[in-house]
C-alpha cells in the first residue's frame, strides 16, 4: 500500500508538470525537507524565485524525497528514468551507481568552506561526466551540508578513542576511513539514527553538525568531535538530460543562474558560519542563533587525530578508491581535486 501510495504521489507530480498553461512547470524533487539546506534555500527558489526570475515562463511543483518516501540512493535514478525532472540529494547516496562519484566527497580533504567549494569546484567536470553517462542527467549545482562531524553517546576524548565502537559512516568513503582506524562503520539511515543510538545499536554516528542539532541528534548523544570525517556531503541538484534538451536557451539559463545564484553561492557562503553555529548550539559554548542550546561534550581534535587522520586518508582511503574506481578516473581527480588541495594520489 505504502509503496503504491509513493508512485501515485509521483505520478500526480509527474503529470502536474504537463499540464501548465502558460508556464513551463517542473516537477522538483529537493532534498531532506527538515534541514536548513532545504528551508532556506531550496523551498525558496522553486516556490519564489524561479518564477520571478523567468517572468512566469518557468514555476516548479516541489516536493521531497522524505515526504514522498523515496529513498535518498532512488533519487538520481528516477530522475534518469523521467519520473520528475528536477532531483536534489547528497551525492553520496548514489555511489552505489559510480565507484568515481565517490571522489566528489573525501573525507578530511577540506576542514574548512573555501578549501571545500575549491574541491567540489575542481570536481565538477567529473561530475558533470558521471551524471550525464549515468543517470541521464544534467547538474545544475552543487551546494554543501554543513561537514559531516562525530556524535558520540559514549566518552571519548580523541579519533583514537573510535577504535572498537560502532559507527554510523555517510559514504562509502568514510565508511573506509573508520576501518582503518579499528571502529566498524554501520548502515544506517539518517532519520533511524536517534533510534539506534539511543538503542546502543551504534556507538557514534556521522552527519552535518546543523542536520544533528536539528533533528535531536543531542537527546541521545553525549560528545561531539567537530573534525569532517565524513567530508561535506555536497548535495547535487541535477534535471533530466531529456527534459533539458527540450527548454529553450533562456530556460537554460534562467535554471543555471538561478540555481547557482539562489541556492548554490549562499549556501557555500554560510557553510562555515554555520558550522561555528551549530556547534555552538549543540554545546552550549555561547548564545546560540537558532534557538535553545544544549550541552553535549565538545572534544576538540588535536595535532595528533589530524596528523593521524590525514595519513589514514593516503595511505588507506584514497589508494582504495582509486584501484576501485580505475586509473583514468584517478588521473583526473589527481589533476583536478588533488592539485588544489595539495594531495598526491597513489595506487596501493
Amino acid at each position: 500500500m505504502k509503496k503504491l501510495m509513493m508512485l501515485s504521489a509521483i505520478s500526480a507530480i509527474a503529470l502536474s508538470a504537463g499540464t501548465a498553461a502558460q508556464a513551463e512547470e517542473l516537477a522538483v524533487v529537493g532534498s531532506w525537507s527538515g534541514l536548513p539546506l532545504h528551508k532556506q534555500y531550496e523551498a525558496p527558489f522553486w516556490n519564489e524565485k524561479l518564477p520571478e526570475i523567468s517572468g512566469g515562463d518557468l514555476t516548479a511543483a516541489l516536493t521531497t524525497h522524505d515526504q514522498m518516501g523515496i529513498a535518498g540512493g532512488d533519487v538520481f535514478r528516477l530522475l534518469g528514468q523521467g519520473v520528475f525532472d528536477v532531483g536534489m540529494t547528497v551525492a553520496d547516496y548514489a555511489v552505489s551507481d559510480s565507484v568515481a562519484l565517490e571522489a566528489l566527497d573525501v573525507p578530511l580533504i577540506a576542514t574548512d568552506a573555501d578549501t571545500a567549494r575549491k574541491a567540489v569546484d575542481a570536481a565538477r567536470p567529473m561530475v558533470d561526466d558521471i551524471f550525464e553517462d549515468v543517470f541521464n542527467a544534467k547538474v545544475l549545482g552543487i551546494a554543501p551540508y554543513p561537514p559531516q562531524v562525530v556524535f558520540c553517546n559514549a566518552e571519548i576524548s580523541s579519533l583514537d578513542d573510535l577504535k572498537g565502537k560502532k559507527v554510523r559512516a555517510s559514504g562509502r568513503m568514510t565508511a573506509k576511513f573508520l576501518e582503518a582506524l579499528g571502529a566498524e562503520g554501520v548502515n544506517v539511515g539518517f532519520g533511524e539514527v536517534p533510534g539506534a543510538l539511543q538503542r546502543g545499536v551504534v556507538d557514534c554516528a556521522i552527519t552535518g553538525a546543523g542536520s544533528g542539532y536539528n533533528s535531536g541528534w543531542w537527546e541521545v548523544s553525549t560528545h561531539l568531535l567537530p573534525l569532517p570525517l565524513g567530508g561535506w556531503d555536497p548535495v547535487v541538484t541535477a534535471i533530466n538530460l531529456d527534459k533539458w534538451n527540450s527548454l529553450s536557451d533562456e530556460q537554460k539559463k534562467t535554471l543555471e543562474d538561478g540555481v547557482k545564484e539562489y541556492i548554490e553561492t549562499p549556501a557555500w557562503d554560510s557553510a562555515q558560519t554555520a558550522l561555528e553555529n551549530d556547534i555552538i548550539c549543540l554545546t552550549g559554548s555561547g548564545e546560540c542563533p537558532y534557538g535553545e542550546a544544549h550541552s553535549m561534550t565538545l572534544v576538540e581534535a588535536t595535532d595528533a587525530d589530524s596528523a593521524k587522520a590525514k595519513e589514514v586518508l593516503l595511505s588507506e582511503v584514497l589508494p582504495d578508491w582509486a584501484d576501485r574506481a580505475g586509473d583514468d578516473w584517478a588521473k583526473r581527480w589527481s589533476e583536478s581535486v588533488g592539485a588544489v588541495t595539495g594531495v598526491e594520489l597513489t595506487s596501493k
